[in-house]
């Protein structure tokens, strides 16, 4: 029961609102002390785990590239190409990342989109760049929606999309957590029958983004709340 110190490293930690790599270094190490463990033994563990699963780390590689691309003025050029399509509104820019985001996502191209990579420095901005286009200059509560609706486009596309492809973790999940209830299936069998939710996802969220720009402007219109 010892070991289940750790938990309350973290809560504690997070309570106090520590750096948070920080705490969770802490709940490890305070978590293999009380499990028996001596604080070599921990340290080994923590690198043989790091050595064996470092292909995890390989996709914050790209962050510092997002940074300089960013600082280089990637966002201002997305806003102005955009800015400059009349055609562009927010609620069809962001309709058809999702196309191009669940499309990919279903062939298995998961890494393609993403908040950090997509969102935050390219489609957010060129969303909000088309938004202004039509309406003027944003209110501050306008353009957080603007923000919100392009992180939900990325989150939801990706995740009705990628059940699509058979060889994806949660597949994987979903015919083991079956498998345990006694339920036997083929990974196939729940690609294929994930494409009518896909395709009900695309329309729902479609239709919502199709009404977004009336919803935007009659937000703006209404002012500040």
């Amino acid at each position: 029961m010892l070991s289940l110190i750790g938990i309350a490293v973290v809560v504690l930690g997070f309570m106090a609102r520590l750096n948070p790599l920080l705490v969770v270094t802490a709940a490890a190490l305070v978590t293999g002390l009380a499990g028996g463990m001596g604080p070599v033994e921990v340290v080994a563990t923590f690198g043989k785990a790091f050595q064996e699963n470092r292909y995890v780390s390989v996709v914050w590689v790209v962050l510092p590239v997002i940074g300089l691309l960013e600082r280089a003025g990637l966002q201002e050029r997305a806003k102005t190409l955009i800015g400059a399509i009349r055609a562009a509104t927010a609620g069809r820019l962001l309709l058809l990342y999702f196309v191009l985001r669940q499309i990919t996502a279903a062939l298995g191209l998961t890494s393609l989109g993403g908040h950090a990579q997509m969102v935050r420095p390219l489609i957010a901005p060129m969303a909000e760049a088309a938004a202004e286009t039509h309406h003027g200059p944003l209110p501050e509560a306008a353009r957080e929606t603007v923000r919100a609706h392009a992180a939900a486009a990325d989150n939801i596309a990706l995740f009705f999309g990628e059940d699509i492809f058979i060889a994806i973790a949660s597949i994987l999940l979903i015919k083991g957590f079956l498998a345990q209830n006694g339920i036997l299936v083929e990974p196939l069998q729940l690609s294929v029958w994930a494409i009518p939710t896909a395709i009900c996802a695309l329309l729902i969220h479609g239709a919502q983004m199709m009404l977004f720009d009336r919803h935007l402007a009659r937000m703006i219109a209404e002012g500040p709340r």
